[in-house]
Order: C-alpha cells, then sequence, then structure tokens
C-alpha cells in the first residue's frame, strides 16, 4: 500500500484516523515499535523563519503546549514533537497513541445510547481535571467534542485529545471553525471566531449533555450551510432542551426496570452543572476549568443521594455546597423569587378586594334600579286591574253579561287587590303584559347575581387568608409556575416523596402552595394538580 505522504524522517505513516475541518490524524510508527498519532494542520508553511507569520504562530503555540507536559496529568494526551512535515510543508503535532474508543463511539451500537449517572460524573471529573490541567498553562483547547476524548482501555481512563486547534492562529482558527468545526459543540462565541477558557467549558457541558440525554442539545440534521447556520443560531439564542426526559426517551430496551429507576436519580447538582455550562454569556459559566473542577469536588463530598426525575434549567437544589460561592448566589436568587412571590400575592388580594368593592357597587344600583321598578309595575298592574274591574261591573254600555256576584263595597276593595295581573276575566287586552314580565325577570336575575358573586369572591378572600398546611405525595415531579399556566414554568421544582405544603389558592388546574424545605427556605409559587397527591388517597 502507498503511503499518502511522508510525515517526517524516522516516522511510518501508518495510514489517517480522522480528517476534518482543523487537519488530519494519522497513525504513525517511530523508529521500533513506538505507536504515535499525528495531527497534520491544514495551513502549509511557506518558509521556517519568523518572517512567515503562519510558522512564526505555530511555534509560539507549540511553546505553549509543550508546558501542558511539563508536568504529566492521566486525563490529557502527551505531546511528543512537532514540526514541518517532509512534503507538503505542513505543521504537524505528534502524540501519544491512545487505544480505546472515543466518547462518540461509545454512545453508539453495541453500546448503551446513554451513559450511566456514575461513569457521567467520572467523565465530569476527569474531563475538569484535564481542562483544569490545560488552563493553568494558559492553554484554550477550542475544539472540545466527544470524539475529541477517547477512554484508554489500557488504564480505564477518559483522555483528551486533538490540541490542532489550539496552536492555530486567530485566523485560523475563526475560518476552521465557520466552515468546518463541529457546530454542535461551539459555544455562541465562537461564531465570531472567539476563543475563550470559557469556551471550553460550554464545549464539555455539551458532552455531558450528550451522555446523559443520549443527544446533543441542538443536532446538525445535515451537513448544508443551512442546517449549521440553524445550530449556530441555536447555541446562540435558544434554551437547552429537557435534558432528563430526553434521558427517559432514550433508556435502553435492555436495562431493567430497577436499573431505569435507578438511573434516573440525577444528582440536582450535576444537572445544575451542566445548565451553568451551557449559559449562553459566558460570564454566567465557569470562569476555567479549574473553577469547575473545584466545584465537583465540592458538591460530591456535600451531596446527599436524592431521587431526582425532573428537568431544571436552574434548580432550587441545585447547589448543595457548603461555603461556595455558587451556593450563595443561588440562595440570593430564591430570595428575591420570595420577594417577588409575596408581591404578587399582595397584589392578587388586593385584585379580589377591588372586584369584590365592584360587584357590592353594581349590586346596590341595580337593587335600586330594581325596587323602582317593581314599584312602577305594581302601580301599573293595580290601575289596570282597576279598570277592567270598572269596565267589567260598573260600565253601563257593557255587552258582557255580568255573572259575578255583586259584593258589598268593602269585598270590592279586597277583590281588586288580590285580582292576578295576568288572570283577569276581563275582555280588555293588556299590551305591554309579557313586556313588563320580562323586564321583572331581568331585575330578579340581576338582583340575585352580584350576590352570588360576592358570596364566591369572599369564599376566594378566605381561601387566600386561611392557609391550609397537608401532606402531599410528590408523584413524579412537580415544577413551580409563576402563574396557573403551563407557559409559566420556572426552574424550581419538587422530587418525588412525600412532603409538607401550605395550599392557598386553586385555579385552572394548578395549586398555590409554599413549600419549606429543612434549611427554613421557603418557595412559593403554581403546582400542577396532576403532579401532586394527597397522602393517603390513591
Amino acid at each position: 500500500m502507498a503511503k499518502v505522504f511522508t510525515i517526517t524522517e524516522g516516522v511510518e505513516n501508518l495510514g489517517a484516523l480522522k480528517s476534518g475541518g482543523q487537519g488530519s490524524v494519522y497513525k504513525a510508527r517511530k523508529t521500533g515499535e513506538i505507536i504515535t498519532a499525528i495531527k497534520i494542520l491544514p495551513t502549509p508553511i511557506a518558509s521556517e523563519t519568523e518572517e512567515d507569520k503562519h510558522f512564526a504562530s505555530f511555534q509560539n503555540e507549540v511553546q505553549k503546549l509543550k508546558k501542558v507536559n511539563e508536568v504529566n496529568n492521566p486525563n490529557v494526551v502527551s505531546i511528543i514533537a512537532s514540526g514541518i512535515t517532509s512534503s507538503g510543508n505542513l505543521p504537524y503535532i505528534e502524540m501519544e497513541y491512545i487505544e480505546g474508543p472515543d466518547l462518540g463511539e461509545l454512545l453508539k451500537t453495541p453500546y448503551d445510547a446513554v451513559f450511566t449517572i456514575k461513569e457521567t460524573i467520572k467523565v465530569a471529573e476527569q474531563l475538569s481535571n484535564a481542562l483544569a490541567h490545560c488552563h493553568r498553562a494558559n492553554i484554550k483547547h477550542g475544539d472540545l467534542k466527544s470524539n475529541n476524548v477517547k477512554f484508554n482501555q489500557r488504564t480505564g481512563n477518559y483522555i483528551l485529545l486533538d490540541f490542532g486547534l489550539s496552536v492555530m492562529s486567530d485566523e485560523q482558527r475563526r475560518t476552521s471553525i465557520r466552515y468546518a468545526g463541529a457546530i454542535e459543540f461551539m459555544a455562541p462565541e465562537q461564531s465570531n471566531g472567539e476563543t475563550l477558557f470559557e469556551t471550553d467549558i460550554y464545549s464539555l457541558g455539551i458532552i455531558l449533555f450528550e451522555l446523559v440525554a443520549g443527544t446533543v442539545p441542538f443536532p446538525l440534521t445535515n451537513k448544508g450551510e443551512m442546517a449549521r447556520n440553524a445550530v449556530m443560531l441555536a447555541h446562540m439564542e435558544t434554551l437547552p432542551p429537557d435534558m432528563v426526559t430526553l434521558r427517559r426517551d432514550a433508556m435502553p430496551a435492555a436495562w431493567s426496570n430497577d436499573k431505569r429507576e435507578r438511573e434516573m436519580q440525577i444528582p440536582p447538582w450535576l444537572l445544575g452543572l451542566v445548565y451553568k455550562c451551557l449559559e449562553k454569556n459566558p460570564a454566567k459559566r465557569f470562569k476555567n476549568g479549574y473553577e469547575l473542577q473545584e466545584f465537583i469536588q465540592m458538591a460530591e463530598v456535600s451531596e446527599e443521594p436524592k431521587k431526582v426525575a425532573a428537568i431544571p434549567v436552574v434548580e432550587t437544589a441545585m447547589f448543595h455546597v457548603d461555603e461556595s460561592v455558587w451556593r450563595k448566589e443561588v440562595q440570593k436568587l430564591q430570595a428575591q423569587v420570595s420577594e417577588q412571590e409575596e408581591l404578587l400575592n399582595q397584589l392578587r388580594y388586593q385584585v379580589v378586594v377591588k372586584d369584590k368593592a365592584l360587584y357590592q357597587a353594581k349590586f346596590h344600583k341595580t337593587k335600586g334600579a330594581s325596587r323602582f321598578l317593581f314599584l312602577f309595575v305594581m302601580m301599573m298592574a293595580m290601575g289596570l286591574a282597576g279598570y277592567t274591574a270598572y269596565i267589567t261591573f260598573y260600565n253601563p254600555d257593557s255587552n258582557v253579561q255580568n255573572t259575578s256576584p255583586v259584593l258589598p263595597v268593602e269585598s270590592n276593595a279586597k277583590f281588586i287587590a288580590d285580582t292576578p295581573v295576568v288572570a283577569t276575566p276581563a275582555p280588555v287586552k293588556i299590551p305591554d303584559e309579557k313586556i313588563i314580565k320580562k323586564i321583572n325577570t331581568i331585575a330578579i336575575k340581576e338582583k340575585r347575581e352580584p350576590k352570588r358573586k360576592i358570596e364566591f369572591e369572599e369564599e376566594s378572600i378566605t381561601s387566600n387568608r386561611n392557609n391550609i398546611t397537608r401532606e402531599y405525595e410528590i408523584i413524579n415531579t412537580a415544577y413551580f409556575h409563576s402563574a396557573p399556566d403551563t407557559s409559566s414554568r420556572t426552574n424550581f421544582y419538587l422530587t418525588a416523596g412525600q412532603t409538607e405544603l401550605t395550599t392557598t389558592d386553586e385555579k385552572n388546574n394548578f395549586i398555590y402552595v409554599l413549600f419549606k424545605s429543612g434549611d427554613g427556605k421557603t418557595t412559593s409559587g403554581w403546582l400542577l394538580k396532576k403532579d401532586i397527591l394527597l397522602a393517603g388517597k390513591e
């Protein structure tokens, strides 16, 4: 088999391992039996002098890269050598060869579609260690993705590979990323060719999301320019999807029910870590690898196992790290939310009180109008009844034979008063009778309806004042909503299990509750009734 080209003297080219926009990686054998991996960068060097800006940039970055290996790290690939190829004048970096699959391969058949939580935490620990090591040496990887992390079958460690992008010039890096980079793993700022320490943090967040959910947050549907732009735009503007729901759907069919349930018990700190890494604004992420590594170490020490089957973007129990700056930030955020909820409750109460006053004003006005109308109708009825009696009994020109008995004057008065408005024996028609009945009906209806409305509002006010504390069973995961509407879901939630909730209101299949945690913090909001069950009820 013909060799593609000669890499350098003393190195045998054993064929390409992979290729991409940042260059190609070849398997090589040095003199003897030492196997290495060589990354060849795509931009040729015109002359190996300081006058060639590409060569000067390459040399400067290689010198920084060598600092990574001044102290060995079990999670960073060793850089052996660097130089210019004998043919093609292409810069290359020679690294140790790691035998084993990369993370991308470990998510495909015959392996499971998702990692176990234990193995995901192991990856998080080891890659944060790798980034901490690189960032201390002022090296930004810039191309962190699942197939740049290998599982070393000999040591059992996960190894960060491929520092090709880190040794490119800013111009080369910008061009390479825009047209050939792994767009699914790129931070928003990389669309402008900017690479920061926080950029590596974002890409690590994508990797961990993929291990938990079985897919990246924003998959690339095809290799076209429009699809790449859509993914890049999603990184810049769209919140990451529901990671835990994706995990539940991606659970391998071969896993037992017990294992499925166990693997849904994701530590809140891990979920919080991933979503913090995926913040759009770099300033809101972990600043660098060693800050991330410190957080993981402290979280593992202080976090107790909890059942979590929910998807917060930032959770209530996200940071259980004592004396950690992240927990203080979350506590401050929770206090602000509590204050806003209290203000919202006060506004709701004021609205109810004002509505009650409005209904009362309307009721009194209607009541007065109805009383006047009633007296007017009664006077008309009595007048018509009297007129009818006169025509019937006293009009000498009447052709109607009077068969009624003649009553004394006193009885006549009583007869007239007791005569029904709508049932008179007189032949005279009453043209306004139906209208009068309709007006009476409307008046009575208007008189009654506001009263029912007032009673309802009074009950609502009473229910807001009389808080009831009961023990509820959280069926799976209950998210807090800022309003009784599914579109208002917040980042706070309660996990499966029994807990005491103080209920204050119900609306639209939602129930408004106050939850007080063990450390005295109070969280309030609307919960969907379908997510909770009164303890003891089936």
